[in-house]
Formats: C-alpha cells, structure tokens, sequence
C-alpha cells in the first residue's frame, strides 16, 4: 500500500484482485499523520481485506439526492436568480433522464448520450449553460467524495455557434419608432437607441437614477424573470453618459409621469415591467408591423446604439464604457465590423 498526497490530503493507493483502490483519509499531509496510517490504518485495512469486509458498499446518494446538497451549499454564494435558473434547468433537462440514477453509476457513456438527445433539439448554446449546472453538481460531489471521478470532464462540450444575429436599425428606422411610438413608452425606445441599456437595464430605472444636473444616468440594478437584481456583471454598475438626442425624450417623459412614481416606466398598477415582453408585444411589434420595418427584437436597440456609434467614428473605449463591456477587447469582439476602414495606404515606410 503506497500512501500519496493530493491537495495537501492522504490518500492510500493499492490493487487487490486486479482492482485499483484509491481511498481518501481525510487526513492533511504530515509526518504525523503518515505513521498514524502506517501503524494503525493500513493494519485494518488489510485485516478487513481478509476477512471481506472492506468492499462492503456504502449507500451512495442518487443525483437527485445529492444535488439538494449541492444547491444548499451554493445558497448564500449564488445570486438568488442564478440560483433559481439552475434549479430550473436541473428540473427541465437534467432530473428526468439522470435524476434517479446513483450518482457514483452515471459514466461517461451515459453522459455523452444524454449531450446528443439535448443537441437534437438545442442549439450548442443552450446545451452549454445546461452542462454548467450537471458540472457544478458532479463538481461538488467530487470534492466531498461521492465519486471518484467526474465524467461529464470527459465529454467534449458543444460548440457554441453565434445564434443572436446583429442586425442594426438605420437611423431613418430609430426615428420612425420613436416618433410613432406611444409618448407614455417613447422614451423606453429612446433610451435604448441612444444609451445602448440592456432592456432589463432599462426596466429597472428609477428617476433617482437619473441625474438631471449633470445628465447621467446611473445603471445600478437590472430586472430579470421579474426579480430586482444587480446588473448583469460588474462591469455593467455604471454612470452613463446622456447624450443630446436622448435629453429630450427624458424631459418629456418626466413631464408627463407622475410625481409619486418611482420608476421611469411602470404599469398600471404604480409597478415596474416584470420583463419586456410586454412592452414589445403591445407597442413595439405593432410598430414595426405598421410602418413596413423588418422585425427583430428590443435587443436590437443596444446592437444599434454600438453599431451606430462605431460606423460614425466615436471613441471605441468610451463606447464600451456605455455599453458595460468589461474592456473594449470585448467591444472589439463583438462589433469589429462595424468599425470603418481607412482608405490609406498602409507601410508606405517600406517602399522603394
């Protein structure tokens, strides 16, 4: 029996019958400890070998079972609609095919066919994020010992393929919206045209967001699935610029709200959009329809603002920064090819 060491913790390693053995001693790693499992631990061991008591199974929970244990440890350090969106996905793509199995029984094989049923109806992207939350839980089960080894490493992931398609809207297309648009939502559209907010973003804004003095707007929370969140990333906590042809869609709509409300956009009832669904199936959708506009959806407005200030030439840092990308690598990434091409001639310098 040789002793080994993995994370600063004593694991014994031996075969017996051909079978490799490998067993944690949930011991760290010191001399002290080392004797203590020569003198005394491998003793027993070995006298439970003869005797055929060792391979006695322990009972191993199923994943169902274990993956309460998994989302309880997670349930101060997740956001709680992160934590809701893996409950959901566990329940929809993961419980009825693996959720009655014994954890420590699903293989690989059994995991890589599980991926192919999801492929056949789900884009690369959506198999992604549901095999983040099956890893998360193989993950956990791996570090408390209940398996030996998490499989689903093994399984080559999906490739993501873009599916979101940019397709800006033109300017001649902003205006129309905006003008045809019902005055009580215009400045919804407006300031999704001209601050590139996440519709989320938008939704969640108070007027206490809203610095009229210095014209920022502060973007500090996000509504989504109903719940009042943070932003998306950290990145996304930021004081954005109002630029002068969203100023006046801003006045106008605080004219016309009322002093008690709290939120810039909110519904008969005095509370905020749960989501934006409903602000494009009853006013964006008609408009479009109505006025001949090819259809795509509110996202579009924040592809539009990057897209627009980029074709136009403004600065690609400051175009992050309102955009709530991390750096303006990711701005790049996304919205290169919208950024025009200097009709210069380049490395004039090497010629003869």
């Amino acid at each position: 029996m040789k002793i080994k060491s993995r994370n600063n913790k004593l694991y014994l390693h031996f075969s017996h019958d051909g079978k490799r053995i490998r067993k944690s001693m949930d011991l760290e790693d010191t001399a002290k400890n080392r004797t203590f499992i020569k003198k005394q631990i491998v003793p027993e061991i070995q006298r439970q070998l003869v005797i055929g008591e060792f391979f006695q199974e322990e009972k191993k929970p199923t994943l169902d079972e274990f993956t309460k244990i998994s989302f309880s440890l997670h349930k101060h350090s997740r956001r709680e609609l992160t934590q809701k969106k893996y409950d959901d996905i566990y329940r929809l793509h993961i419980q009825k095919i693996l959720g009655h199995k014994r954890i420590d029984k699903i293989k690989r094989a059994e995991l890589f066919l599980w991926q192919n049923k999801l492929l056949d109806t789900r884009t690369g992207k959506t198999v992604s994020a549901i095999r983040t939350v099956l890893m998360s839980i193989l993950e956990d089960a791996y570090k408390e010992e209940i398996i030996e080894e998490n499989y689903l490493r093994l399984v080559d992931p999906p490739k993501v393929v873009e599916t979101r398609e940019k397709r800006p809207f033109t300017v001649e297309e902003i205006y129309t919206i905006l003008d045809n648009a019902p005055e009580h939502i215009r400045a919804y559209f407006a300031i999704g045209f001209f601050a590139g907010m996440r519709t989320g973003e938008i939704i969640a804004l108070r007027w206490q967001d809203i610095d009229f003095d210095e014209w920022i707007i502060r973007v500090r929370h996000s509504i989504r699935a109903g719940l009042f969140t943070e932003p998306k990333t950290k990145a996304s906590v930021r004081d954005i610029e109002v630029i002068e042809a969203l100023k006046p869609y801003l006045l106008e709509h605080r004219k016309l709200s009322s002093k008690e409300s709290v939120f810039l956009f909110e519904t008969y009832t005095g509370k905020p959009y749960a989501r934006s669904d409903k602000i494009s199936s009853h006013y964006w959708k008609k408009i479009l329809m109505l006025h001949n506009i090819p259809y795509r959806n509110l996202y579009q407005m924040r592809h539009t603002f990057a897209s627009q200030m980029l074709m136009n030439g403004e600065d690609i840092l400051w175009t992050a920064q309102m955009l709530g990308h991390k750096d303006s690598s990711m701005t790049l990434e996304k919205y290169a090819r919208y950024i025009p091409r200097k009709n210069v001639k380049r490395a004039s310098f090497l010629d003869r």
